[in-house]
């Protein structure tokens, strides 16, 4: 059995996270441009380099907007993975809003590969109080949004019952398996400058010393567990920039010769399904 798993992911949100977020202008528009008429182009090419199959979690607005580049990701064999169909994060939607999305952009990409999606990230990693009944009722085999765990994946509840004033009443676990993820292995808060007239996220850290924090959060799964997934989120319009190519190059290297395993989140969920088959 594989022990030490590693899953690159890519959001291949585009436009789609900027017009989200009323951000429509010619300037951030161009930003998502870059993703697919730059950065996805130059990460295919280096996946293809060294042999890795990964995950993408693409918002139906970009499988529409650039279905050429989409089947790219799709015929090198690239799990598609749901997310969402505007970018609007779950949370904001009615649970009647976020079914119809779930349904619409799932179609798209059974369009695409052939079958709905067995995998789903929430866009800005909030789920709604809704959302895992509706991945269940929709066949999603694993959600990857939370953050309960770094490195074993866990069952997701469902029908918590949250309040200040009371101790959390937690629901039972369900069959849908998390992915779990973290802010700190996504590339975005660590590289994206962005200035509104509320708030500004710095971004434009130095690269190194963000590879330097990616290095260590394997070897510490490498050194301390049995075996785990570490899962690390990228943006082809983030990563893409010369710069963070070179890094994205040196992780994969680094962890190759550390002895990773480099698996799609859906393959590493069915890897978490069967021990835990196992184990019971």
């Amino acid at each position: 059995m594989p022990k030490d798993i590693v899953c690159l992911t890519f959001d291949f949100d585009a436009m789609s996270g900027w017009i989200a977020r009323g951000m429509a202008t010619p300037g951030p528009i161009s930003r998502g441009e870059f993703g697919p008429g730059v950065g996805a182009p130059r990460i295919l090419e280096l996946l293809q380099r060294y042999g890795i199959m990964t995950s993408w979690y693409v918002p139906g607005h970009t499988l529409e907007t650039y279905p050429d580049m989409c089947r790219r990701v799709a015929d090198a064999g690239h799990e598609i993975g749901h997310h969402g169909w505007t970018h609007r994060p779950p949370a904001t939607l009615s649970r009647e809003e976020e079914e119809e999305e779930l349904v619409r952009a799932n179609e798209v990409i059974r369009k695409l590969t052939g079958r709905h999606a067995r995998g789903y990230r929430s866009p800005s990693w909030d789920l709604s109080p809704h959302s895992v009944d509706l991945l269940l009722k929709h066949g999603f085999a694993y959600d990857s949004s939370m953050m309960g765990d770094d490195y074993i994946p866990y069952r997701v509840r469902s029908g918590d019952v949250i309040t200040l004033e009371q101790p959390a009443v937690l629901g039972p676990a369900t069959r849908l398996i998390e992915m779990p993820v973290s802010w700190t292995l996504d590339d975005y808060p660590h590289f994206e400058f962005i200035r509104t007239p509320t708030w500004v996220l710095p971004g434009n850290m130095n690269a190194s010393g963000v590879l330097g924090n990616w290095i260590d959060d394997f070897l510490y799964l490498n050194e301390n567990l049995e075996w785990g997934v570490i899962t690390y989120t990228f943006h082809p319009f983030v990563i893409g920039r010369g710069h963070r190519m070179v890094i994205l190059e040196k992780l994969i290297r680094t962890l190759q010769e550390r002895g990773a395993v480099f698996m799609t989140l859906e393959d590493a969920a069915a890897e978490y399904e069967r021990r835990s088959a196992g184990a019971g």
